[in-house]
């Protein structure tokens, strides 16, 4: 599902426009943005958690050459799913 399915799949659902839909869930996308910028954590019971962690610089390989690189450290979204996800989906 791609983000204007599933816009449609919210309208649908909860009998609003598109348009307030496409607000709605550009809405969620920038606030869980900016929660998550800021260091913080962003848990949605039953769903999951969005949490930032850093990875550290470390030393790799190109496959294609196989010349050693560095890779940088950098900061990554983690997700883990919830209980009633993971409940739905086994």
């Amino acid at each position: 599902m791609n983000k204007a399915e599933l816009i449609s799949a919210i309208a649908a659902q909860t009998n609003l426009t598109k348009v307030d839909a496409k607000k709605a869930l550009d809405a969620f996308i920038d606030v869980a943005g900016e929660t998550m910028k800021n260091g913080d954590r962003l848990t949605l019971v039953g769903f999951g958690s969005f949490s930032v962690t850093e990875r550290n610089a470390r030393n790799g390989r190109n496959p294609r050459t196989g010349d050693k690189i560095k890779i940088a450290a950098k900061k990554v979204v983690k997700f883990r799913a919830g209980a009633e996800l993971e409940e739905f989906i086994n």
